[in-house]
């Protein structure tokens, strides 16, 4: 059974440690998702501020350019189509037609910028970009870049720009602009790729022709992130606690039955070794009263009678004490009132106490004899002879036990004390228990761990208070506290 149970135990922690891993392994990948979500719908905001802000950059040209565009189409050696798309010239007109107010061309000041163009190319500020546009997606994009790359001669684009737009939706990211290697045709987002501090990058082109483009670098709030997942973090860890509560109740109560199978293998066995010294005894005596010649001795008779009378005192007593255990409360256990003088009764307790062979047992009785008390007197007499026989079965060659008594405010204490082997101190607490019995005590002596706890349902059924105090190796002293 020992090792079923210890088995039982190993299973229920690979259980518990395995069940924890899966809820940990599933909450990772649900945060791994909220992580890619808020990625996903982040670089959309950032794409539609990217498109709002080239709206707001295309109205505030700061000159009035001209752009033409050609593209051209041809083949290359291996047969494959090639395109190659040119801005031919991009100039100022309001700078060339000596004009500084910002307003549109009349219908006179573009024929006379014209003939400007045709006669004096030199003046014209140009610049001219060619391209390989082999890899462009389509024409359409193409066609884009360039529409782009005007844009950002009539109004660069700037950090500070997409900034303003990008905290208005509550981003907060790092901008910066860069060249690239290679023309950039559509952006590109960069997942996160720590766990701890995760942040992705979004990199934008805004002038495809010069390579120009932005990185938008945003880290993840993780506090947000996690407050989405509030409900499932709470419903996981509720679930985790009631699983494992229930394992562990599950072993708790397989280990408090194994228990008690035990506690009952060893109070039947116990009992059965209790009741066997009275029946031994009256059996030896009821074969002594069938022999005449023994009847015939009075002193013989009167022995043979006190030692039958003392055996059904104790199986009296051991019946009484088994039927009084087993009550629920306090309140019905039978109780004879009287008053009872402490100081005698505790003298004969002394007198039936037996004393072991090869042990020295001193007794000192200091209790006053005016000490009266209102109680049960054979119940009293049951408390006094468990606390000194206790005293006498754990305690070694030799035990001094002192009982003394007084009274305080009408109550009375009654202190018993010995120098025996002491309680250890993590026993203290559950000596009081019904078949509790102390690992120091467990294999020496025999019982059934129902003294201690038989004396304390005693005192409570008087309305008093017990308590104890002990140090291992020097002794123990139990207090008494009577009502009256």
């Amino acid at each position: 059974m020992e090792k079923r149970i210890k088995t039982l135990y190993v299973v229920t922690i690979i259980a518990i440690i395995a069940f924890l891993g899966m809820q940990a392994y599933w909450l990772y990948g649900r945060y791994e998702f909220s992580l890619l979500e808020y990625e996903h719908h982040t670089e959309a905001v950032i794409s539609d501020a990217i498109v709002g802000y080239n709206k707001e950059r295309d109205k505030k040209r700061t000159c009035d350019i001209s752009t033409s565009y050609s593209m051209s189409h041809g083949v290359d050696s291996t047969g494959n189509t090639s395109r190659k798309v040119t801005v031919s010239s991009s100039f100022n007109g309001r700078k060339l037609l000596g004009i500084e107010e910002e307003r549109n061309l009349t219908d006179e000041e573009i024929e006379r910028l014209a003939e400007i163009v045709s006669d004096s190319l030199q003046r014209i500020e140009e610049r001219k970009i060619s391209m390989d546009a082999s890899t462009a997606p389509s024409d359409g994009a193409a066609w884009a870049a360039m529409r782009n790359f005007e844009l950002e001669v009539q109004s660069p684009f700037t950090v500070q720009g997409l900034d303003s737009l990008l905290q208005k939706e509550n981003i907060k990211a790092e901008i910066s602009l860069t060249t690239t290697d290679s023309i950039m045709w559509k952006p590109a987002m960069y997942g996160h790729k720590s766990f701890v501090n995760p942040h992705f990058q979004v990199i934008s082109p805004y002038s495809e022709l010069e390579h120009k483009a932005v990185i938008i670098d945003c880290k993840i709030p993780t506090a947000d992130v996690v407050r989405e997942m509030g409900w499932t973090l709470v419903l996981a860890f509720v679930l985790s606690i009631f699983l494992i509560l229930c394992l562990i109740w599950q072993i708790t109560t397989i280990v408090k039955l194994s228990r008690l199978d035990k506690m009952r293998n060893s109070f039947i066995t116990t009992m059965i070794h209790e009741l066997k010294r009275p029946i031994s005894t009256l059996k030896m005596c009821i074969s002594g009263l069938d022999n005449k010649q023994m009847m015939n001795d009075p002193e013989i008779r009167m022995e043979l009678l006190s030692e039958t009378r003392m055996a059904l005192d104790n199986l009296s007593a051991y019946f009484s004490k088994l039927r009084d255990i087993t009550f629920n409360n306090v309140e019905q256990i039978p109780l004879n009132i009287q008053s009872v003088n402490l100081h005698d009764l505790f003298d004969i307790v002394t007198d039936s106490t037996a004393r072991p062979s090869g042990k020295e047992v001193v007794i000192h009785n200091e209790i006053p004899s005016e000490v009266v008390v209102s109680a049960d007197c054979s119940h009293l007499y049951n408390i006094f002879n468990n606390l000194v026989e206790n005293a006498i079965k754990y305690s070694g060659d030799s035990v001094e036990i002192r009982a003394s008594a007084s009274v305080e405010k009408g109550d009375t204490e009654l202190r018993i004390s010995d120098t025996g082997n002491g309680i250890p101190s993590g026993d203290l607490k559950h000596i009081f228990q019904r078949f509790y019995r102390g690992k120091a005590s467990v294999g020496e002596q025999p019982g059934m761990g129902l003294g201690l706890a038989y004396v304390k349902l005693l005192v409570d059924a008087h309305g008093g208070e017990i308590s104890v105090e002990s140090t291992e190796g020097q002794g123990t002293s139990f207090t008494i506290k009577f009502p009256q």
